[in-house]
This record gives C-alpha cells, sequence and structure tokens, in this order.
C-alpha cells in the first residue's frame, strides 16, 4: 500500500550546467539550474484511490474546482454534459480528508457545493454529496473570471493547510468584466493559491487562459472536444493530489557589481520569472516556482559579471531553494548551486557553448517565434507570418520537439524542416491554430 503520510516530503537537489569560461572581456554569464524533488507525493494511479489515505495521514491541503455556466455552455449542451462529468471525476480523485468545494461561474461566482462560505472535507460521503450537487449546475448568463478566482481564494484560505490549487474551465471570453478587474484578481490571488486552467471548445481566448495559468503558476490546455474533459481533470487533481510543499522559491543570490539579466523556467515549459522578483536580503532575490512533488524543472539563469583579467574566477550567483514564510523568516531545502566565470584566453574554451543552454535558448525561441507567426498570421501578414513560423519548424526539427513539430504541421506545408521553409496553409482548423498558441511555450528536455 502506498504511503501518503505527511513525512513523505520530497528531498530537493540542484544541478547546474554551464559554461564557466568566458574571453578577455566577456561578462554574461549563463547556466541552466536543474532542480528535482524525489520521495515525495506520488503521481498517478495511486493518488486515484483516496481510501488510501490512512486515519491520521490527512494531506495538507485545499483543492476548488471553477466550472464555467455561462449560457454558451449549453451550446452545444454536450460541453455543460461534459463540465459536470470531468468535474465528478475530478471529485472522484480527490484524497481523503483534502478539504475541497465546488464553484459554478457566470458573470458571478456561486458555490455548488458544499455552501455557506464552507470547504468540505474528503471522504466517500462528501464525495458523494458533492456530485450530486453537481447536478444543479445548469447553463445561464455572462462570463466573469475575477468573481471565480476570488471566491476560490476565500474559499481556499480558510482552511489551515500549506497546499491550495485550483481547477478553472471556461468555454468564452471575459467579456462581464474588464481586462483590469480580471489582472486585480490574479494579482490578488497570485501567492495564495495555483491553478490550472482549461479552454474547453474554439470560442474562448487563449491569452486569457494562458495568463491565469501563468499569473497563478499552473498549468494550460486546450481541450477542443468536451468528451476528453474527463480525463484531464482526473489527470489534473491527481497531479495536484501529489504536490507535498507548496511556495517553493528559487533564491538567487549575485555577489557585488553582478547584475540579474533574466530567470525564467525553461523545463517543462517556458515561463518568465524576472519580473516576479522579490527582495531577500543583500544582493539576494526570491523567484516564485509554485507547489512541487516529485518532479524535476529546469531554469535559465543569466547574469552579468563585471570584466576581470585572465586566469581570475569569481562566483557569479549562488542558486538555493527556500520556502520563505509571512512572519519573515524562511526555510532552507536544504540544496543549492554554485554559477562561476572563469576568464581564459583558450578561444575553443570561451566560445563552447553548453548544450542543454543552448538548446534551452531554442527552446524559447520557439516558443516566441510561434506566438508571433501567429499573431502575424490573425493580422493577415503572410510573408512575415511564414517567416516565423518557418523558424519554429526549423527550431522544433533541431531540438526534437516532436509534439510542437506536429502542431506546427497542422498549420503549415513543411517543405523544408532544415531551412525553415514553409508555406501557410490555407484553411486551418481553429482548433489546431489555438491548440499551436496554447502549448507554445511546452518544451522538451536535452537528450542525454
Amino acid at each position: 500500500m502506498a504511503n501518503f503520510s505527511k513525512s513523505n516530503v520530497p528531498q530537493f537537489s540542484v544541478d547546474v550546467y554551464q559554461n564557466e569560461y568566458l574571453p578577455e572581456g566577456g561578462r554574461e554569464v549563463n547556466a541552466i539550474v536543474t532542480v528535482s524533488a524525489t520521495g515525495g507525493g506520488t503521481v498517478g494511479s495511486a493518488v486515484a484511490a483516496p481510501h488510501l489515505y490512512s486515519a491520521g495521514q490527512a494531506p495538507d491541503a485545499a483543492v476548488a474546482i471553477m466550472v464555467d455556466c455561462s449560457g454558451s455552455m449549453d451550446y452545444p449542451p454536450a460541453k455543460m454534459r461534459g463540465a459536470r462529468d470531468a468535474t465528478a471525476a475530478a471529485i472522484d480523485a480527490v484524497r481523503d480528508g483534502v478539504h475541497f468545494a465546488v464553484i459554478g461561474g457566470t458573470h458571478v461566482a456561486k458555490e455548488v457545493y458544499p455552501g455557506d462560505g464552507r470547504l468540505a472535507v474528503a471522504d466517500a460521503g462528501t464525495r458523494e454529496q458533492a456530485k450530486q450537487a453537481l447536478r444543479r449546475l445548469s447553463a445561464g448568463g455572462g462570463t466573469a473570471i475575477g468573481t471565480w478566482l476570488r471566491l476560490a481564494d476565500r474559499l481556499l484560505s480558510s482552511a489551515e493547510v500549506s497546499i491550495r490549487h485550483g481547477i478553472l474551465l471556461t468555454d468564452g471570453r471575459n467579456e462581464h468584466e474588464s481586462p483590469e478587474d480580471l489582472r486585480s484578481a490574479l494579482d490578488s490571488c497570485a501567492g495564495r493559491f495555483t491553478c490550472d486552467a482549461r479552454g474547453v471548445g474554439t470560442d474562448w481566448e487563449v491569452k486569457e487562459v494562458t495568463g491565469i495559468a501563468s499569473a497563478l503558476l499552473g498549468t494550460a490546455d486546450i481541450v477542443a472536444d468536451p468528451a476528453a474533459l474527463s480525463a484531464d481533470f482526473t489527470h489534473m487533481m491527481e497531479t495536484a493530489m501529489g504536490k507535498e510543499v507548496a511556495d517553493v522559491a528559487l533564491r538567487v543570490w549575485t555577489p557585488v557589481g553582478t547584475e540579474i539579466v533574466f530567470v525564467k523556467q525553461v523545463a517543462p515549459a517556458v515561463e518568465e520569472l524576472t519580473d516576479r522578483r522579490t527582495e531577500a536580503g543583500p544582493r539576494a532575490g526570491d523567484y516564485p516556482t509554485g507547489s512541487w512533488g516529485d518532479e524535476s524543472r529546469d531554469y535559465h539563469v543569466c547574469v552579468r559579471v563585471p570584466t576581470a583579467g585572465i586566469g581570475q574566477e569569481m562566483l557569479a550567483a549562488r542558486v538555493s531553494l527556500v520556502i520563505p514564510r509571512s512572519d519573515g523568516s524562511v526555510q532552507n531545502l536544504g540544496a543549492q548551486g554554485l554559477v562561476r566565470a572563469v576568464w581564459t584566453d583558450d578561444m575553443a574554451a570561451s566560445t563552447s557553448i553548453n548544450p542543454q543552454v543552448a538548446h534551452y535558448t531554442g527552446q524559447a525561441e520557439l516558443a516566441q517565434v510561434i506566438q508571433q507567426g501567429l499573431d502575424l498570421r490573425k493580422a493577415g501578414d503572410v510573408d512575415g507570418a511564414t517567416a516565423k513560423l518557418g523558424r519554429a519548424v526549423q527550431l522544433a526539427g533541431a531540438s526534437g520537439n516532436a509534439d510542437t513539430a506536429k502542431l506546427l504541421a497542422k498549420v503549415v506545408d513543411v517543405v523544408d524542416v532544415a531551412a525553415g521553409t514553409v508555406r501557410l496553409k490555407a484553411r486551418v482548423a481553429e482548433a489546431d491554430e489555438m491548440t499551436l498558441e496554447t502549448r507554445s511555450t511546452k518544451t522538451v528536455r536535452v537528450k542525454k
């Protein structure tokens, strides 16, 4: 039987991949920092068996499922049916002892279960009651996602737990509140809970859904066919149940005279973190990474160091993992990596690009040119779109990103992968274009 005790907390490790050698006058240092958590939450089939959690081992988690109930969810009716079935499947995957709630979202947010501003505690009885309550879900009204998020925040914050997570499903554009209202809601929820966002069908706005997931350090995806929602919701909930440590930050310390150029997550998806820095004492800053179970992620750290003479070396940055506390204290997770700079007149050493750095630089460019290409295509700039999407095909082929290559092939006819020669397809299914845009930031790991 799987052991899900609270003592089953992951152990963190940090590995740094870089070419530390700089030419005379060189100042920019790039490193890929791989963070791994092992021995913690279990993601997979075991999680889907809530009864495996024995008495006294209640998980330290709360989840809120936000279901779009706007009028458009009835067109076609399969969307609302799919949403009900998917939410029921997700509820089945909630472990015993986890606090949970279901929210119905329109131009206002309503508590579907349990109600009265409370969270339910999962067991066989409350899971069944929640699924019964789903029968009351019906479509009607508008869409104001910020109100859903604010209600989820109020409910999740009522539980004395460390892991707080949301799952949000929408089928339409956020038309009943201003972009500023949604941004304000996201700003107030950021750091309080993580959230996965899904768009069902093809009538929603990709940048809205991906923006929600990005702000709340979750995942975003399209579910074009409502029939696929249940499997996706089950997987999301199982993954959420596997999280064991919340609010982990990547702390980057740099010496005097050294500045951070950027910090970004590059695997499993590209996520810019530079502007999310919070100061953490002299010359140190924290970059949020969200919640962790058993998993590994890669980060690209770029720093600019002072110039130095041939033969000199310095510590360019120290990267560690911490959990900042609200009282100003910090829990150090006991893992750190060092980024070095060594000046040399050996041309071969100083011009060699580390394979991991080269790979993820290409993956970040791949995400960028796909977004640019699709935007230019929508704007009617055929030549610009062709050039950008051709470069994307070239990068996807060179890095072995087969999934992205397949998605690109639904939008362009590929003439020559290596040269990046493509032609825009005259007709593209809306779902295919939205899938490419939504998944454009997903990356592949470096081939070992």
